[in-house]
This record gives C-alpha cells, structure tokens and sequence, in this order.
C-alpha cells in the first residue's frame, strides 16, 4: 500500500471536488467514483475514475471537468483514466453524499455493508421528502438509467431513488 504525497493529496481533494455532472449535489468523491491520483513526475498527474455502471454516458464529461479543474490550479499535464475494477457500488457512496442526495430530494440508495457485517432486510424505500416507506414504484428508470422513479403513498411526491448496485 502506497501513501499519497502531501501534492497527491491536495490533487485529490481539488479532482474530488468536482462535481457529478448528472448529480451536481454530490461531488465525484463523494459519489465515490474518484479512485486514485498520482504524480506521474513534476507537472504531470494521473486520475483514476471508475464509472457508475459500464457505458456511463456522464463518464467523459467527469474527465473533461477533472481535467480543466486541474489546469485551472496550475497542473499542466492531466491523465484521466476510467477503470471498471473493482466496479463501482452504491457501496461507495460516502455518508456525506447519502445525505446530500436525500437533502436534493433523491432518496439514496439503502447500504448493504461487508460480507462480515449485518445483512439490511430493509426492503422500502424511505420517501425523502416526507420519510414515509410507504413508497411505490412508478418506473425502474428515471432521469438517469442508475435512478428509478418513486411516489409516496402518504405525501403523494413523486421522487427519484438511486438504485442499489
């Protein structure tokens, strides 16, 4: 395991502060799809980025922003490479964005931890504007392919709900 340099570092936190194109609330480290970065010598970085799902339309457009926001701040040359393994889960989702994506009215998707830890049962949905589980599917898609469309029963609100992966 490598440690990153106090430069990786600060590259890191500005190419995670990028926010998700389909998802402007949450910022691409929080969504989690921010991997790794390293200086590949001076002036030149490489960023990791795994993709929500394969064929993630929003892919190139995350990469096109990682890399102006690092030019932006000096950085002249900037790799942006997509890796699809390990695949990116919902998993990966940092408390943080769960939040912010429930706050923005999505209703995160439910966690399901370790293979040592607990095993979630819960199997609704809980409403974010309201906090009803009394919720309902309307569409297995939404906005986006990773998004499924909801109402809830009590407060009659259609909402988005980030799918599981």
């Amino acid at each position: 395991m490598s440690t990153a340099t106090p430069v990786e570092a600060e590259i890191r936190r500005l190419a995670g502060s990028v926010p998700d194109p389909e998802l402007p609330v949450v910022t691409l480290e929080e969504l989690g799809v921010l991997r790794d970065v390293r200086m590949q010598g001076p002036g030149s970085v490489t960023v990791r980025i795994t993709p929500t799902y394969t064929g993630c339309p929003a892919i190139e457009t995350m990469a096109a922003d990682v890399e102006r926001v690092l030019h932006e701040h000096g950085v002249p040359e900037v790799s942006v490479v997509t890796v699809l393994a390990p695949a990116w889960s919902t998993d990966d989702i940092s408390d943080e964005g769960r939040r912010k994506l429930a706050e923005f009215g999505i209703a995160p998707p439910r966690p399901h931890r370790g293979p040592d830890g607990p095993v979630p049962v819960t199997l609704s949905v809980r409403c974010p504007h309201c906090g009803s589980t009394d919720t309902e599917l309307l569409s297995r898609f939404s906005s986006t392919a990773c998004k499924a469309l909801r109402r809830c029963v009590d407060c009659r609100e259609p909402f988005d709900h980030f799918k599981e992966l």
